[in-house]
């Protein structure tokens, strides 16, 4: 297979280290510059990130631009919880002035999904550096896709200045249906998508439509085989409820819960390992999860009752309440699949909930990216029956993305 120059790039690096070694990993905004400047040199540049966005030792992409003199870092844009990363989901992030640097902080999350002509007027470049979790509901690779169109529109390059994504290069789960495309999904992608923003933009633009000048500057020495924690890479949470890559693993699977009246632990310090409600008794669930698994159970995680009290701001469902339910602990990152996993639970707890359970049902079919699953639990359909249509929709994605692939895998 023919790969990209950024993939020759990574393939370098390891053959740099040599077999007895693992090799550094650099995230792009380091790569960029210092060996890909050319992009920004003499160039006004904004920035889409967040405190995730980070060098190796923590320091903020803001900063690395700002105090590089090759380049004119001229405004910042705040996606989803703001750019410092705390603000509540869901909420919108108004325009603002960033203290340090004096420059113009504009919203991308709230009324406006995609910067403005106004907004772009004055820049020659947009750069991208937001951590990703490796789902297709995180909101930051959407604001990247709207970033990409608006870029392309102005003429104005968008370079993605990419970052590992922290679970790895597994793709499962169900693929969107366009119909029901929207700001937590806009593509035909699964909801564990196994690639980099960086892939991902490459994919947009040469399968979805995306027009806009695309340049991905790689993060150096990661290959898909490896977990965020693996890298030596400082993890900041990119948002309130994601506080480590072990909630970033579940997360593709508990998300789904978000579509229910059941907590997913917001407001504590394991969100998305955590599910629950006050009329749920936890020991009941995890044993009938374990039940309706069947013969193909559900290797790589450990499911265990658990009660927990979610707090405000965190929680809009029951914030100060105890609650009985679920705990997920990731046992072999190699076999877990977080989807099949959510729906086994999912199955569980709408039968144990009886009168007491409801669906926002809107939102429920947003994440999934499809009414099938929620009709699917509704008519008693079997966890085998509902997950065995996944397998082709993947492999037909695998193919689709396989030319946008940047990382060994």
């Amino acid at each position: 297979m023919r790969r990209h120059p950024a993939a020759r790039a990574i393939l370098a690096a390891w053959v740099l280290v040599g077999c007895g070694g693992t090799p550094e990993v650099r995230p792009g905004v380091e790569v960029l510059l210092a060996d890909s400047s050319h992009l920004i040199d003499g160039r006004r540049v904004g920035l889409i990130t967040n405190r995730s966005g980070v060098g190796r030792d923590g320091t903020s992409s803001i900063d690395l631009l700002h105090q590089y003199e090759g380049a004119e870092l001229v405004a910042l844009f705040a996606p989803e919880h703001g750019i410092r990363g705390t603000e509540v989901g869901g909420a919108a992030i108004d325009d603002e002035t960033d203290a340090a640097t004096g420059l113009p902080i504009y919203s991308l999350y709230g009324e406006t999904l995609a910067p403005t002509p106004e907004m772009l007027a004055g820049i020659d470049v947009l750069a991208f550096d937001l951590q990703d979790i490796g789902a297709r509901y995180y909101t930051y690779v959407s604001t990247m896709a709207h970033a990409m169109t608006a870029a392309g529109r102005a003429g104005v390059p968008l370079i993605v200045l990419d970052r590992p994504n922290p679970i790895g290069g597994l793709v499962q789960g169900p693929v969107l249906d366009p119909a029901f495309a929207s700001f937590v999904g806009m593509y035909p992608v699964p909801v564990r998508h196994g690639l980099t923003a960086g892939e991902l933009a490459r994919l947009y633009r040469g399968e979805f439509g995306v027009e806009v000048e695309l340049h991905v500057v790689p993060a150096a020495g990661w290959s898909a085989g490896r977990w965020f924690d693996e890298t030596e890479l400082p993890w900041i949470a990119p948002s309130p409820n994601m506080p480590s890559v072990e909630s970033a693993a579940h997360y593709p699977g508990t998300c789904l819960f978000e579509g229910t009246d059941i907590s997913v632990g917001r407001g504590t310090d394991a969100a998305f390992q955590l599910l629950g409600a006050p009329w749920l008794d936890g020991e009941a669930w995890a044993a009938g999860i374990r039940e309706h698994a069947g013969a193909a159970g559900l290797p790589g995680v450990e499911i265990a009752a658990a009660t927990f009290t979610p707090e405000s701001p965190g929680d809009r469902k029951f914030a100060g309440e105890t609650v009985s339910g679920i705990r997920l602990t990731v046992t072999d990152r190699s076999v877990y699949d977080p989807a099949r996993t959510a729906v086994a639970a999912l199955l569980v707890a709408r039968r144990l909930s009886g009168s007491a359970w409801a669906w926002r049902e809107p939102h429920f079919d947003r994440l999934v990216g499809t009414d099938r699953l929620r009709l699917a639990i509704e008519r008693g359909a079997t966890l085998d029956e509902i997950t065995a249509e996944w397998a082709a929709d993947v492999a037909a994605f695998e193919a689709l993305a396989r030319p946008y692939l940047i990382y060994p895998r």
